[in-house]
């Protein structure tokens, strides 16, 4: 190891850097800046240049070199984003009118960080999605204007390349990765129309027609789009701000797939419930879900949105992948007591289960080795800290800021792809100076009268265990297609069924007084011999077990509708016809 990777820390002790692992010394690279009025900072996506607003000015640095390029006098800037090769800064500071009531200035800067020179400055007054998205390659440039997109080439600000019209265009996300750029856009319902996703390749937006792939639903206010790194499919969660039905605080959420071959999808989630995250795996074939009541499920689906493996029930409410996506960690934070619990997700096996008390930020170093959490203001505003851990549970650098200080943000240098090579999953936790983290368990409040009893213990939730979902054929690791895993299930039935009638046969009168309980939830399966008369029997009884529940419901004095009627009026035929088939046993 070494301290490649320095983080940054901003607060109201002012903004600097940490060497990463193992010496966590204050990197000398940066020069501290201690005001105490640092709003907005942002690393270069390819970590080599930095920015900061110090609510004097905008100044951009080299990190390799120590160097400052750049100087802005924007002091109201909150807002920073580099574009991914460099070329340009983008910043936002809020938007104000003048006095008399006329349009503001323009608040939205783009900066060449070459010449030092604005590009062009643009109106912006939301916050939201205040940003320009580029392309990789930087090629095209994309921004929501009252409600269309509008496409920039070349970073030539003053020349719409070309526009998308669609009826109000409320969010869109461009695919990451090499050209061909494609597009992905979201259209709210409105007069009893659905919400649209539709996917298009630019610039080829000659209407439904020309979309690479189109996904309606209902029941969406907002939507979260989230690309694959290899751009070929976009999954979509569709939330609502009220659930109607009552049964959640925080709306209803769906979830659906779209591929760029034009095959869409709603993730069928197996447990009702709020849908916290959802995350790809960077190998582009895989997600996990997080969703459900608490206790909350977690599960990976493949690009088939069939289940592949299931983490079982516990309290989490996020999932974030390894660079590498070797490793997975659900945790719980916010609202819950940030219990972590770190997988191996090649072989679905649980390395360590550390706890982050108070974590209101979770972020992966981009080594795919080690893990930064931090208690953050305004969010909490006592206990404001850092700590850095390896993925096996060891703390290996615990930092808090005094208690009459402020810790606002942290954030690791990145890194391109490809610098730090993915390296075997270990299991055995790395040694650390530290002490472990583990808390000690809360011991649950017990009345004077029981101190001396027994504890007993009650749970209000059953813990589902993980299971694998992956169906396997004759040792194959490749999942089975949907006609084979259904017959593969009638096979195991039929088997199931010929076992059940042969131990019925072996038991004869040597069980003659079987225990109690065993005759409320056992009735033995009668067996003709021919399995066409058997299946008619048991047909027979699932539609007079029917009939006794409507009779039930009946008797319990609920309004029963016209077909239900009729099916009470043919119990005495199918009385006698099961009685008919059961004498010729």
């Amino acid at each position: 190891m070494s301290c490649l990777f320095p983080l940054a820390v901003r607060g109201s002790e002012g903004l600097y850097m940490v060497n990463g692992p193992p010496s966590f010394t204050e990197s000398t690279a940066f020069q501290r800046d201690s005001g105490k009025n640092c709003k907005a900072v942002a690393f270069s996506k390819d970590g080599s240049l930095f920015a900061w607003c110090n609510g004097e000015k905008v100044n951009v640095v080299n990190v390799t070199r120590a160097e400052l390029l750049h100087s802005f006098d924007l002091p109201k800037t909150v807002c920073l984003e580099f574009s991914p090769k460099n070329n340009v800064l983008a910043t936002w500071q809020a938007y104000a009118t003048a006095k008399d009531g006329t349009a503001g200035v323009p608040n939205l800067q783009l900066l060449d960080l070459r010449t030092g020179k604005c590009l062009k400055a643009f109106i912006q007054k939301k916050m939201q999605n205040w940003c320009p998205c580029w392309a990789d390659d930087e090629s095209i440039c994309a921004r929501n204007v009252n409600n269309e997109v509008h496409f920039f080439e070349n970073n030539n600000f003053n020349t719409i390349a070309n526009k998308l019209h669609l009826q109000k265009v409320s969010d869109f996300v461009l695919s990451p990765g090499a050209q061909p750029t494609k597009v992905a856009v979201y259209v709210p319902g409105s007069k009893g129309a659905p919400s649209f996703v539709r996917l298009y390749q630019y610039p080829n937006f000659g209407g439904p027609q020309s979309a690479l792939a189109n996904k309606s639903f209902f029941k969406a206010d907002k939507v979260t789009m989230l690309w694959n790194k290899k751009a070929t499919a976009v999954l979509v969660i569709a939330s609502t701000e009220v659930d109607k039905t009552g049964a959640s605080y925080y709306g209803e959420q769906t979830l659906h797939y779209l591929a760029a071959n034009g095959e869409s999808a709603v993730v069928q989630l197996p447990k009702n419930g709020p849908i916290y995250d959802v995350a790809w795996s960077p190998n582009s074939v895989e997600f996990c879900a997080v969703y459900g009541f608490m206790p909350a499920k977690a599960t990976v689906f493949n690009l088939k949105c069939d289940p592949v493996f299931d983490f079982g029930t516990g309290p989490r409410n996020a999932a974030y992948y390894s660079p590498h996506g070797h490793v997975l960690v659900l945790a719980g934070f916010g609202n819950l007591r940030g219990q972590m619990e770190v997988w191996d997700v090649k072989n679905y096996k649980l390395i360590s289960k550390p706890v982050a008390s108070d974590s209101t930020y979770f972020a992966w170093c981009p080594d795919g080795e080690h893990i930064v959490t931090a208690t953050c203001a305004p969010r909490l505003r006592v206990s404001n800290g850092y700590k850095i851990w390896h993925y096996t549970g060891s703390v290996l650098r615990s930092h808090e800021v005094p208690s009459d200080e402020e810790m606002w943000q942290v954030l690791w240098q990145p890194f391109p792809d490809g610098v730090f090579p993915e390296k075997a999953v270990r299991y055995q936790a790395v040694p650390s100076e530290l002490p472990s983290a583990e808390p000690r368990p809360a011991q649950a409040y017990r009345p004077p009268a029981l101190r001396n009893k027994p504890v007993t213990s009650s749970k209000l939730h059953e813990d589902e265990p993980p299971q694998n979902m992956k169906p396997h054929l004759g040792g194959s690791d490749k999942p089975l297609s949907k006609t084979a895993l259904k017959n593969q299930r009638k096979h195991e039935a039929k088997k199931a069924a010929k076992q059940e009638a042969k131990a019925d046969a072996n038991q004869g009168p040597a069980q003659a007084n079987p225990p109690q309980n065993a005759l409320q939830n056992a009735v033995p399966a009668v067996t003709t011999g021919d399995p066409e008369v058997d299946k008619k029997i048991k047909n027979l009884k699932k539609k007079l077990k029917a009939i006794e529940q409507l009779k039930e419901q009946a008797a319990a004095g609920k309004q029963l509708e016209k077909n239900q009627v009729e099916k009470i009026q043919k119990e005495a035929a199918l009385l006698k016809e099961l009685e008919d088939l059961e004498l010729g046993v």
